[in-house]
Order: structure tokens, then sequence, then C-alpha cells
């Protein structure tokens, strides 16, 4: 169950919102401290992954460090923008 609710939210729920942020060239409302603490869960769980072998565990965690990574970018893009809201 754990691995479907994983699959659900980095497969539809942060794509949906790198889509959004694109289409509105904003990050208005996104919590920057939860983007970067999900960008070191993410990391870190990936890094536990290689050092034990765990390929599951690797890719699925290494999507949620790339999914993540984006937004983070996304929001060092367009801060410009979310000043102006």
């Amino acid at each position: 169950m754990t691995v479907v609710a994983s699959i659900f939210v980095k497969v539809i729920g942060f794509p949906h919102q790198v889509r959004q942020n694109y289409k509105r060239r904003s990050t208005h409302g996104l919590s920057t401290p939860f983007i970067l603490t999900s960008v070191l869960a993410y990391t870190l769980w990936t890094v536990y992954g290689l050092l034990k072998g765990d390929w599951v565990v690797v890719f699925g965690q290494g999507a949620g460090v790339i999914i993540t990574g984006i937004i983070l970018y996304q929001i060092w893009i367009y801060r410009e923008n979310k000043s102006e809201d």
C-alpha cells in the first residue's frame, strides 16, 4: 500500500504541481521549506537504497529527488514572479 501511495504522489501529485507552476510562471502558495525537506528526504532515502543495494528504493526515491528538484528549480527561477503577487 505504501508503494502505491508513493507512486501516486510522484507520478500524479508532484508532476501536476510542476505543470501548474509552468503554466502560471509562478510558485505562489508553495512552501519552500516543505520542498527543501522533500528533496532532502528523497535524497537520503536514495542514498540509503544505494548503500543497501535496494534498487526498488533507489528508483522509487530517485524519482522523488528528480521531481521535487524540478519544483525547487521552479521556485528559484520564478522567485521574481512570486514577489509580484
